[in-house]
């Protein structure tokens, strides 16, 4: 099959002068532009979304994919039946009750304020990461009841309950495994001189280890019941967590619930509870893309300048043609086919380049865990990414190839071919 003449005198323009089968200098310089920009744009989104899954990911370990509370109350009584018009929903895996309070934690050292989770031990690794994340005991230690005192012991009966701390948590109050630590409530029953603090010691039965700072330096957890009792709320929880299926359709689940149970009660998802955040991260690597898109425009002017020089060093060739009878149309996609050479070339070259950084930089570059949360920077390439990268690469050069092929296209033969 004979090629079309347009893409012979194209391709051949793209060498260097000499009769060899090398490109030029110019030409080669156009491609390296548009292979950096390439490789660079796909390093760096390969690099933002593998942080944001990694923080997605921390998120979802300590946290439920979906929060149901009672509208306008601090806590909900009858929590069992709202479980089970919760589980019918569809989507729905599993649910737990839950209670969240501010306290502060007390050691021999140190004062921290956190948020104190009361968690079902048996329910809880059924809708969170977290128990993969305890060490080195496991959620049921909480549940542990005292030991009874021996007989005769003036002193408090038995060990106190059991309660799982964050690591950073750990580190400040400067306590370990088997620590004794005080959870100082400001509600407390009210006296003669007005409402006092309710304290409890507990005992640290184990550390958990999230890799989110916030998470691991303000949580720490203790059995539901212990919560209940603790906290005076009787049979009484704060809200319900809850699993579902499929985490990105969890805002329609949430609304499915919301729906199921009435306006008495509201369900949050993941997203919306941290829409700060991930809009954050979406905003971030939006700009970085827009930002990294300026190296691929800054090699379509030299895409643009390259084929100029061309237009200017082939005038006379450019003459025959159109005195041999091309047309304007013809001469127009001989340089746009130069463009398209060029972006084809430096998207194809660009694309592995771009995975092969990545590649060194998820394998070979670490970082101190004893100063970061991370041992290796996450990464991960989405197929909609690699997509717009290269359609925008091919889009830019195609567009720089506009303005020399119409300047090719109006180029007169009288004009060109007067002194020859």
């Amino acid at each position: 099959m004979t090629l079309p003449y347009e893409i012979f005198v194209g391709l051949r323009y793209l060498r260097a002068k000499r009769r060899t089968r090398t490109i030029s200098l110019n030409t080669f310089i156009s491609i390296t532009g548009i292979t950096l920009g390439v490789a660079a744009l796909i390093g760096t989104l390969g690099i933002m979304t593998g942080f944001k899954e990694d923080m997605q990911a921390k998120i979802l370990g300590t946290t439920s994919h979906v929060v149901v509370q009672p509208r306008g109350k601090q806590t909900m009584a009858g929590y069992s039946e709202v479980m089970r018009q919760v589980e019918k929903v569809p989507g729905v895996v599993a649910a737990t009750p839950y209670i969240y309070q501010q306290v502060l934690l007390t050691s021999k050292t140190s004062v921290r304020g956190i948020v104190l989770r009361g968690i079902d031990p048996d329910k809880e690794p059924e809708v969170t990461e977290l128990a993969k994340n305890v060490k080195p005991c496991t959620l049921q230690d909480l549940a542990a009841l005292p030991e009874p005192a021996p007989s005769g012991a003036s002193t408090r009966a038995g060990r106190e309950p059991g309660i799982i701390v964050g690591k950073e948590l750990a580190l400040r109050l400067r306590v370990v495994v088997g620590s004794r630590i005080n959870v100082v409530s400001p509600v407390g029953p009210i006296s003669a001189l007005g409402m006092t603090p309710k304290i409890r010691p507990f005992q640290v039965v184990g550390l958990f280890k999230s890799g989110m700072y916030e998470y691991d330096s303000s949580l720490a957890f203790i059995s539901l019941e212990e919560a209940q009792r603790f906290f005076s709320l009787g049979k009484t929880a704060t809200g319900i967590e809850v699993k579902v299926e499929d985490v990105f359709t969890a805002d329609a689940v949430a609304k499915r619930i919301a729906a199921q149970l009435g306006k008495g009660y509201m369900a949050r998802d993941w997203m919306l509870l941290n829409r700060n955040l991930f809009s954050a991260l979406r905003l971030e690597k939006t700009m970085m893309f827009l930002l990294l898109v300026l190296i691929t425009l800054v090699a379509s002017f030299n895409i643009v300048g390259t084929l100029t020089m061309i237009v200017n060093e082939k005038q006379r060739e450019i003459a025959i043609l159109k005195a041999m009878g091309a047309t304007p149309q013809a001469i127009m996609r001989i340089f746009m086919l130069n463009g398209l050479v060029i972006g084809l070339t430096g998207t194809a070259i660009g694309i592995p380049l771009g995975y092969t950084f990545l590649y060194l930089i998820e394998n070979y570059f670490t970082f101190d865990q004893t100063v970061y949360f991370l041992s290796r920077i996450p990464v991960h390439v989405k197929a909609w990414d690699v997509f717009l990268v290269s359609f925008s690469a091919i889009l830019i050069s195609f567009a720089a190839t506009l303005y020399p092929s119409w300047q090719a296209a109006k180029l007169a033969p009288v004009s060109a071919l007067r002194y020859e």
